[in-house]
């Protein structure tokens, strides 16, 4: 009889044996079927992040390239400046009014220089150099460099109440600072 049990007992087990191995391989399938899906979403992430990234990249490089592009040019536009500078102190140091009226070729050769004045501020706001504008602002030390002070009884005091030489910026970059007479307290 004990064999007869021994043997209802392999039998039994053999079952039960058989009922975990179809239920493991139950389980490894869902585990194989659950491990394509997270494959799956795994890999659409890396592609939605490789997307995202390569996207920032050409956004960066596009900045770049306009930065550079606008840049470029600050050395030879420093150097313009000062034909700019000489061309509007020709044109303050005469009185044209009254030279215009007198002699017509001298009339001619002032309206030159005032087109070519006109000419070069054309081109310098063709690529985006701009003039700062100082009289009357407060005082920045990022754009002015003060050259003197002036006592001022009704300005507020770091004003400026004179431009001696024009600054410049290309974009936001500064070519060249504006020479100013800053406004202080009255003693």
């Amino acid at each position: 009889m004990n064999k007869k049990k021994s043997k209802e007992d392999k039998a039994e087990t053999n079952k039960v044996d058989s009922k975990q191995d179809v239920n493991e391989e139950i389980q490894d399938e869902k585990a194989q079927d659950l491990s394509v899906e997270e494959k799956l979403e795994d890999a659409e992430n890396r592609i939605l992040r490789t997307l995202a990234e390569t996207e920032n990249l050409r956004k960066r490089y596009e900045r770049e390239k306009e930065d550079l592009s606008n840049y470029v040019i600050s050395n030879f536009a420093k150097e313009t400046l000062s034909i700019l500078d000489n061309l509007q102190r020709a044109l303050n140091s005469i009185k044209t009014d009254e030279l215009k009226d007198n002699d017509e070729n001298f009339s001619k050769f002032v309206e030159g220089i005032e087109l070519t004045e006109k000419q070069i501020i054309t081109i310098f706001e063709k690529f985006k150099i701009e003039k700062v504008e100082s009289l009357d602002t407060d005082f920045d030390p990022n754009v002015h460099q003060a050259m003197f002070e002036v006592e001022s009884e009704d300005k507020t005091p770091g004003i400026v109440l004179e431009v001696i030489q024009e600054g410049y910026k290309i974009g936001d970059r500064l070519l060249r600072p504006a020479l100013v007479g800053v406004s202080k307290k009255k003693n």
